[in-house]
């Protein structure tokens, strides 16, 4: 598969790339995930996965706003006392339409309020002095964004990224997120598939011969599957499918419905609708799932839950599997899916490789290993920090920092989702099938088009010659020449009917600097306190030693017998 002529555009490419890597300089390669994020740096020949300020690697996707801006552990540890500003799972809103039936879903589910603002989800939360805000799924993934700049500033003092999304994303949502990152103040130079950077992760040091890799990445919220070929440093993905809203949340989400009617059955109570007792719910489920991958039965335990009613159930991994047979399943039709765009047969995969917590579940597991005739899969990359790594060495690849070790590296990506242009009669012609790899450029003769956008003398007239090109972040680019009198227009395609304006972008990164700006007001006041209470500890210190200072207390001690 990765012949001869890849290898010659391997060197062709990063040859561009590293004339132009000491424009770029460091880059870090962050996984915004739906609940956790993560970040890494390629560095001296290595990748190194950031830690944060709590000495995590990696940081929660939540979000609390109030008198002051908490996000990570902060806004987590808190959102049982404050679940209607404690914001999370909002990458399973951006770029989507309030309308989506995925938006509406999960309006019923958690806690803050999401409102419909010109055809896009918001969220509305109280502020300062009871004020009502709304802010984009962007800003509020910006904000997340931010602390992992921060995380990776203070570490390196960079502000270059190279970001990830599920392969499974859309153009909006591959906009949205790249318009995150601005406002976030982030410089981001590329964006690549979640899966083809767990690829690298794991292929990073595999050499000698032709390998067939299906990657499969089951997250909090998301879930991809990717088969790839690698050869000698060239990734190249032969197809991708998935499911841009299944994941961990949703097997939570089955736990808690599971004893919210436990609850009403034994107590006659309905909690459905308190969103304190449902935030303390939330967080024991998550703990029981993950509790489950390694033990056969928790109990879960919730003191005052609701009415000073302390609750105290057991939740076995049999009953965990039964509530979530069917999303446990769902899983295996992106695979069947992606092999058969592949053109492979199971025999033919050297490697099934795992990615995202929720592949620790042992369900997940044993489904893979039947569907691939009793063949384990490999669990030589942390789950959790696959994505960022891989990020990392692409981000060092970009900056020229990779060395020896990434020099011949090369990604062929693919278009995960059919693109064509409709005609009249309202028939879509194609013009890139899905699973086309990227960068493309499909020319494409095509009378009595209709595309929206191009001039009104444009549409129905004959020969309009349409090109779409696809870049390497997987965003669109349309072109239609009037062949008969040579009149063109080049359009991005930036899906503006649910896309921030550009006005709106400059507006929240002004608001995101105020943020910040506050927070480090509150840090540098906390700071302030920490300082006073250590040096009034010092001299409660020194007074205590110059007290005792002429040896009398060991002199006490030897009187007592001590």
């Amino acid at each position: 598969m990765a012949g001869a002529w890849k290898r010659r555009a391997s060197s062709t490419v990063l040859g561009v790339v590293l004339l132009e890597a000491a424009k770029i300089g460091t880059v870090i390669g962050i996984d915004l995930g739906t609940t956790y994020s993560c970040v890494g740096v390629y560095k001296n020949g290595h990748v190194e996965i950031i830690a944060n300020d709590q000495g995590n690697r990696i940081t929660p996707s939540w979000g609390f706003t109030d008198n002051e801006r908490l996000i990570g552990e902060a806004a987590k540890n808190q959102a049982a006392v404050n679940p209607e500003r404690t914001v999370f799972d909002v990458k399973r809103l951006i770029g989507r339409k309030f309308e989506d039936k995925e938006v509406q879903r999960d309006m019923k589910l958690v806690p803050y309020k999401i409102v419909n603002k010109d055809g896009k989800p918001y969220i509305e939360v109280k502020i300062k002095d009871g004020e009502t805000k709304v802010f984009s799924p962007e800003e509020i993934s910006a904000m997340i964004l931010t602390k992992m700049k921060e995380t990776a500033e203070a570490y390196l003092g960079k502000k270059i990224a190279l970001f990830t999304v599920p392969a499974y994303f859309n153009d909006a949502q591959r906009q949205a997120t790249k318009d995150a990152g601005t406002i976030a103040g982030l410089n981001v130079v590329r964006i690549i598939n979640e899966p083809t950077a767990a690829a690298i992760a794991y292929g990073l040091d595999k050499k000698g011969g032709e390998k067939n890799i299906l990657v499969f990445d089951l997250g909090g919220g998301t879930f991809d599957v990717s088969i790839l070929t690698i050869d000698n440093g060239v990734f190249e993905v032969l197809a991708t499918n998935g499911d841009t809203h299944l994941g961990g949340e949703d097997f939570d989400q089955r736990i808690m419905e599971y004893f919210i009617k436990l609850i009403k059955k034994k107590h006659g109570k309905d909690i459905s609708k308190d969103n304190r007792a449902l935030g303390k719910l939330r967080r024991e489920a998550e703990r029981a799932k993950r509790s489950l991958s390694s033990q056969h039965q928790v109990r879960v335990e919730i003191e005052s839950l609701f009415d000073g009613v302390d609750f105290s159930e057991p939740l076995t991994r049999a009953r965990f599997e039964e509530l979530n047979n069917d999303l446990f399943r769902k899983t295996m039709g992106p695979v069947k899916k992606a092999m058969e765009d592949a053109g492979l047969e199971k025999r033919q995969i050297d490697e099934i490789v795992l990615v995202g917590g929720s592949t620790r579940i042992p369900k997940i597991q044993q489904l893979l290993k039947d569907y691939f005739d009793g063949r384990k899969p490999n669990k030589g990359v942390n789950p959790d920090e696959a994505v960022a790594y891989g990020a990392a060495v692409q981000g060092g690849i970009l900056s020229g920092e990779g060395g020896d070790e990434t020099k011949d590296i090369l990604l062929l990506d693919v278009a995960p989702l059919t693109l064509g242009i409709e005609t009249v009669g309202g028939v879509m012609t194609k013009l890139i099938p899905r699973n086309t790899v990227i960068p493309t450029k499909s020319p494409k003769f095509s009378p009595l088009t209709k595309i929206n956008r191009l001039p009104s003398q444009f549409r129905g007239t004959p020969q309009i010659e349409v090109t779409f090109e696809v870049d390497a972040n997987g965003i669109l680019n349309v072109k239609a020449e009037d062949k008969a009198s040579g009149r063109s227009e080049k359009i991005t395609i930036t899906n503006d009917k649910g896309r921030l304006s550009q006005e709106e972008i400059e507006r929240m990164v002004k608001e995101a600097e105020e943020f910040a700006e506050e927070d480090k007001k509150i840090n540098d006041k906390d700071k302030l306190a920490d300082k006073l209470e250590a040096d009034e500890k010092e001299k409660i210190e020194t007074a205590t030693k110059e007290a005792l200072g002429d040896g009398r207390q060991p002199k006490m001690l030897e009187k007592r017998g001590l």
